[in-house]
Order: C-alpha cells, then structure tokens, then sequence
C-alpha cells in the first residue's frame, strides 16, 4: 500500500478545507484541481453537502453555488466534466436510526456512547438517524474519502481538537494508514497554515501512540 494519498483524495482534501473556513477564491481554484484530477461532479458534490454538518449550511451552500457556477462556466467554454454516479437509494422501510448506529459502530469500532450523549439525547439521535445514516448510507461517495474530507475541515477549524481526534481515529478504521493520514496533513499545510496543521499531525501522533 502507498504511503500518500492519491491525487483526487489530496483533491478533496483541499475542497473540504476551504469550504469549512469560507476561502472562496482558494475553495474555486481546489474544485478545478479536484475536476482535473478525475473526481466527479457528483463526488464534490457529495463533499460539499457533507460540509454543512461540520461547518454549517451557509459555508456549505456558498461552497455548492460556487461549484454551480464554474460548472456552467466549463460547460460554456466546452469541458464536458463526468457526472459520476448518484447515490443508490436504500429501501422506503430503511431503519435510519438502525443503519446510522451500525454506520457509526463499524466506523468507530465500537457502540458510541458517553455522558454527553445522555446528556443531550437529541444530538445523539441526530447523529445516528442523520450523520451516520442519511449521509454516510449514500455510496457515491466511499467513506475513505467522506473521512479525508471530515479531518480536513476539522483541521481548518479552531477549538475542534476532540473532534480531528476521533475522526483519525475513525479514517484509520477506514483502512487509511498512518502515513497517508501524515500525507494528508502536509498536503492541507498551504490550506490551513503551519499552526493547524502542526496541531493535527500532533493529535494523529497521540492517536497512533494509542493504537
């Protein structure tokens, strides 16, 4: 296995990002790397929706209105960019409570439970029926990458240190390897700034310290 990432990963990396910090001319320049490198349209499309539940739904709809826009701009100066596939749609009597749980088991390696979530069962509930299930059931789009873009707009925030961690923790259940997981944080340093990115290869240490 190689120890770096491959160019359309590096790609979602850096579209995931730069719509989690809002760098709009940055986000336009790492969505025409992402469409060179091979993604789909309906691959970033699936990252950018993701993005709302880790940096809210205006980043997220300012990052697809600007994806909208250079696609009408390609398509006008004659680049045809692949659709890629739609996500396949589960079953009408889908337990969505029951696919996210499991969802979130497999990935995390374990039931998640704790006293936050007893705390605020709703969140709990929203992150199992929704997260888990709504989002990560949609198989456009494999989890290796929907990981990738998690870390990377976790990297670009401040004051989400607990978060990265366990999403590490989880890319690394995903089968992504120690050193693709340091790849990805050098590729994200020119994103994010020596300060965030330093903090994220510091974080996966005590992750793989752990293991």
């Amino acid at each position: 296995m190689t120890n770096t990432l491959t160019p359309q990963q590096h790609a979602a990396a850096a579209i995931a990002a730069h719509t989690a910090s809002g760098r709009m001319p940055q986000l336009h320049d790492a969505l025409t790397d992402g469409l060179n490198a091979g993604l789909s349209i309906n691959q970033i499309k699936e990252i950018l929706v993701q993005m709302y539940a880790y940096a809210g739904f205006p980043r997220s709809l300012n990052a697809l209105g600007t994806f909208m826009v250079l696609i009408e701009r390609r398509r006008a100066d004659g680049i045809t960019d692949p659709a890629g596939e739609e996500p396949k749609n589960l079953p009408a009597d889908t337990d969505m409570l029951e696919a996210g749980t499991a969802n979130q088991t497999q990935l995390s390696g374990a039931p998640v439970a704790g006293p936050l979530f007893e705390f605020a069962p709703a969140v709990d509930r929203f992150l199992k029926t929704h997260l888990f299930g709504d989002i990560f059931s949609r198989d456009n789009l494999d989890w290796q990458t929907r990981e990738i873009a998690t870390v990377a707009a976790l990297t670009s925030l401040d004051g989400v240190e607990s978060q990265l961690q366990s999403h590490l923790g989880i890319a690394l259940n995903t089968g992504l390897t120690g050193p693709q997981l340091r790849d990805l944080i050098t590729h994200l340093n020119p994103a994010v700034g020596p300060d965030r990115s330093g903090r994220a290869a510091d974080i996966l240490d005590k992750v793989l310290a752990a293991r």
